[in-house]
């Protein structure tokens, strides 16, 4: 998804049409202006493509903004109200490109057609406007085109519902695929809600106008940019929500669905009218609203996706990635399960083993694992075909789609009823052997080999489909052959041998020789009566016959009458797939989760993944881990092995709570790599992917927190430092004895002791307050001394090795502390002047010579725990009073006699309150 982090205006065009539509724009607007005046007014905040001839058209303002998103030239039409009127347009047939163009930059844009005959118009006057009107609007989460739609990527719209309640106010997310027909719910917090909504990636978000302009959701609006678009508060009704929902599903109560909220209900109903708001009298082939519960999926927080790079990296490629490394499919519907798999890892067990049985299965029958990737390459985009067809947008090649689908999935059912199965692979099998065999006879007896994209130019029925149909071809075709003996005729009786026999939309079947030639045709009673004259031209005279006439009305009628059966053909063909829709969504996710399997094990085969465990513990141990990514493209690039390192964050003996590393080493040593790989394996472990490891028991991990870098946000007017500390506050106010959290290098952003401290008093808080697990990287190395303190923590180090002054990195973690950072090392390999780096070496063997006078190891003794610790003992024992609290806080010795009688008039206002 891509976001445009800028807030969103309405359309400009809005309060330029509201002008436009009064009576005094009217009565100077010619009647075409007028007509489009007024259906602009009406689709104020979308682009309006509307239809003239073989151009779709855009007027003022619209035009500016096309013109300028789409590169082509501005020009003007007219003038209205004393002003020229800009105009642009892009041919109809190229209309598909250029709409892929406006919907990335996320324009909406509504297309207005000619809803009649232009002859209808003329016979009501000759100032007549062919009555045009809207068809469609198109919007980046209502897309269907395949033109539009990237194969390996999901396009979801998403509603957002708000209801207030007496506490906190109930938020819910509804998302649809309309191009696939998935239809999903889940409840959330304002909390969680940015992380919600980027775990989905919906292209387009809709929200009542009144929670979009509510200066609490300012920080999630300016994040999404023109993905959020704003819609009138009654799109969300609770109280009609119900209504709404059954009402488009054609049943009378939602019982049979599932259990849902009113917050669920009304962001259901709001998607379920944007969608019926957006297709008109279309409706695509929704499935049943299924809901998803907050603690069956990995949290990860904003910054935490962004900084693994998921599924982008941090510039916004899809190289580099995770996704990228881990993909390996074969069909588009494989890759998005893989992607949605990834984004929304699981924190059940049960689900997670029964995904790597799968890999496992296959895994161990490699050559049975090959042959169903050969046949999965076959398999085309079933669902985004069979929501064409629906919308009544399909052509003969998405029912030749649905086709080679239902024929791959025969054949892949074949083959996975010979091999050994998993239980999610033997419920893939059920689903493609429910299969209709009926519809697949019927559209492999009708449909031909070569089928064309659009139904209206005919051919895609196959010979002795239709008997009728045959006959109407002959005579279409065998009528070729005629006009071609009959041109052959008239060149020989006239004498003319450059004799043609044409045709054009306008005159249809023509006799055309050159001027200097028409001396046959045209001298004599006889001649001119054989040969009526049509049309002079400039250097050609046309005619026609009595008998090229005749010939001509037979043609065109066996034409449109071969057209109009194989159109009629299409609709009951069309109409047989629609009613099979659930059969055909259910194996298309089948072929999907057997393509992922089947991927999945081809990575681990190539790769040397292990399977990893995966329990209900709190155990994280990884033997040999490797950076799934770094590991790839130092292949690539260098051939070169990637150094394996192990973690393990398990609790002593397998029991209480996960351990705590606290990272040392130099800059360039591989902290960064070490801290993501650990993350990635937790994230593929749970996602149900072998894990690139020797081997690896992981306990569930509930939220998982990475932060690794950092950059500031100026439009926010957050310094780097602050983003930093905003960070750090949502992990350590979020997390919980079973998270996962990485941190790198807190506190560096601010003065030395600043930084120091407060890294001091995170370490603490992670130890005593979230007693998770986690990897604390730092080079503030007087924190290693809390190791002799806090029970769970223990020093580990990239190792390195100095040779005739040179450091030698060698990117292995080591139990122990790092003495120093290697920074002036590092500083001289990037290429900083010699006499920086001596100076530098000169002032940093001062500052540790003063530094020596002051040991760090001495905090340790002067500084108690972190409070935390006394405050996880409040529920086992009463807590002091807010006086005791208060006296505790009081050192006598360090107060004036004026401070110390402030103090004591402040306690006794406190006894007294």
């Amino acid at each position: 998804m891509t976001f445009i982090a800028e807030p969103i205006t309405r359309n400009a065009e809005v309060l330029t049409a509201v002008q436009l539509a009064t009576e005094e724009s009217r009565a100077t607007a010619t009647p075409m202006m007028e007509q489009y005046i007024e259906i602009k007014a009406n689709n104020p905040d979308s682009l309006l493509f509307y239809r003239m001839g073989d151009f779709y058209e855009l007027f003022f303002q619209d035009a500016v903004e096309a013109a300028r998103a789409l590169g082509i030239t501005l020009t003007k039409r007219g003038q209205h109200l004393g002003q020229e009127i800009p105009m642009c347009g892009v041919p109809v047939h190229a209309a598909d490109d250029y709409l892929q163009k406006l919907i990335g930059l996320g324009f909406r844009v509504a297309v207005c057609e000619q809803v009649e005959d232009p002859a209808e118009a003329k016979k009501r006057g000759s100032k007549s406007v062919v009555k045009r009107d809207v068809v469609r609007l198109v919007t980046p989460g209502t897309i269907t085109e395949d033109k539009l739609l990237s194969p390996s990527e999901s396009n979801y719209l998403m509603a957002l519902a708000r209801i207030r309640g007496s506490s906190e106010p109930a938020i819910a997310l509804a998302w649809i695929d309309i191009s696939t027909g998935v239809f999903r719910l889940a409840e959330t917090t304002e909390t969680r809600l940015l992380a919600d909504i980027l775990r989905i990636e919906p292209r387009e978000l809709i929200l009542a106008d009144t929670v979009f302009h509510d200066p609490q959701m300012r920080p999630v609006i300016d994040i999404l940019g023109r993905v959020a678009v704003p819609q009138p508060s009654v799109l969300f009704d609770s109280a009609t929500a119900e209504n709404r929902v059954t009402r488009y599903y054609g049943v009378k109560t939602l019982d049979g669905f599932g259990s849902f909220s009113r917050a669920e209900l009304a962001a259901a109903s709001a998607a379920i009218s944007y969608v019926e708001k957006t297709q008109f009298s279309e409706r695509p082939p929704l499935g049943t609203p299924e809901r998803e519960s907050a603690a069956s999926t990995l949290f990860i927080d904003p910054a935490t996706r962004a900084n693994l790079e998921l599924v982008k990296t941090q510039s916004g490629d899809r190289n580099g990635t995770l996704l990228k490394a881990l993909d390996r499919t074969v069909t588009g519907g494989g890759a998005r399960l893989l992607a949605e798999r990834l984004m929304s890892p699981l924190t059940d067990p049960e689900r997670i083993n029964a995904r790597l049985d799968s890999i496992t299965a296959l895994s161990d029958q490699p050559a049975f694992c090959s042959d169903l990737r050969s046949a999965l390459k076959h398999v085309p985009d079933m669902p985004r075909a069979l929501s064409r067809l629906s919308l009544g947008r399909g052509g003969p090649r998405d029912l030749g789609a649905i086709l080679a689908g239902c024929q791959a999935a025969a054949e892949i059912a074949g083959l996975l009823g010979s091999g050994n199965l998993s239980e999610e692979l033997a419920a893939s099998l059920r689903a493609l052997n429910a299969l209709p065999g009926e519809l697949v006879q019927k559209l492999a007896t009708l449909l031909g080999d070569e089928l064309p994209l659009l139904k209206r130019d005919g051919g895609f029925l196959r010979d002795g489909a239709s008997l009728e149909l045959d006959e109407m071809r002959a005579l279409r075709d065998q009528s070729r052959r005629v006009i071609a003996g009959l041109q052959l005729n008239y060149a020989e009786e006239t004498g003319i041998k450059s004799l043609k026999i044409k045709y054009n939309n306008v005159l249809g079947y023509f006799i055309e020789v050159t001027q200097g030639n028409a001396g046959p045709m045209t001298e004599g009673t006889e001649a001119r009566a054989r040969f009526i004259h049509r049309q002079t031209m400039a250097n050609a005279m046309r005619f026609t016959t009595t008998e090229l006439s005749d010939l001509e009305t037979k043609i065109a009628n066996a034409a449109d009458r071969a057209l109009s059966i194989e159109l009629e053909a299409f609709e009951r063909m069309t109409a047989a797939v629609v009613a099979e829709a659930e059969a055909i969504k259910a194996a298309a996710l089948a072929l999907a989760v057997v393509d992922v399997s089947a991927a999945l094990a081809t990575l681990a085969e190539e790769q040397a993944y292990c399977r990893p465990h995966v329990d209900q513990s709190k155990m994280f141990s990884i033997d040999g881990g490797r950076h799934p990514v770094v590991e790839q493209a130092l292949r690539r690039q260098s051939g070169m092995a990637f150094v394996a390192n192990t973690c393990d964050l398990s609790p002593h003996d397998g029991e209480g709570d996960g351990a705590i590393w606290l990272l040392t080493g130099p800059n360039m040593g591989g902290k960064s790599t070490f801290l993501r790989q650990n993350a990635l394996i937790a994230i593929m472990a749970q996602m149900g992917s072998f894990v690139p490891a020797a081997s690896a028991h992981i306990g569930i991990v509930d939220r998982l927190f990475s932060r690794v870098g950092a950059s500031d946000d100026l439009a926010r007017g957050r310094s780097t430092f602050m983003v930093e500390m905003v960070e750090t506050a949502a992990i350590l106010n979020q997390a919980t004895d079973r998270s996962l959290v990485i941190l790198d290098e807190i506190g560096r952003g601010t003065a030395t002791f600043d930084g120091l401290s407060i890294a001091w008093a995170a370490v603490e808080h992670l130890h005593e307050a979230n007693r998770c697990r986690g990897l604390f990287a730092t080079h503030f190395h007087e924190l290693t001394v809390l190791s002799e303190k806090l029970a769970r923590l223990s020093n580990a180090t990239m190792r390195v090795k100095e040779w005739h002054g040179d450091v030698i990195f060698l990117h292995e973690v080591g139990p122990g502390a790092a003495d120093r950072s290697y920074g002036i090392q590092v500083a001289r390999l990037a290429g900083l002047p010699a006499s920086v780096v001596a100076r530098a070496k000169d002032v940093l063997a001062k500052l540790e010579d003063a530094d020596r006078k002051n040991p760090a190891s001495q905090l340790i003794d002067d500084l108690p725990l972190f409070q935390v610790a006394i405050r996880r003992e409040e529920h086992a024992k009463p807590g002091p009073s807010k006086v005791e609290e208060a006296l505790k806080s009081l050192n006598p010795d360090d107060m004036t006699p004026r401070e110390a009688m402030d103090a004591l008039y402040a306690l006794k206002k406190q006894l007294a309150g």
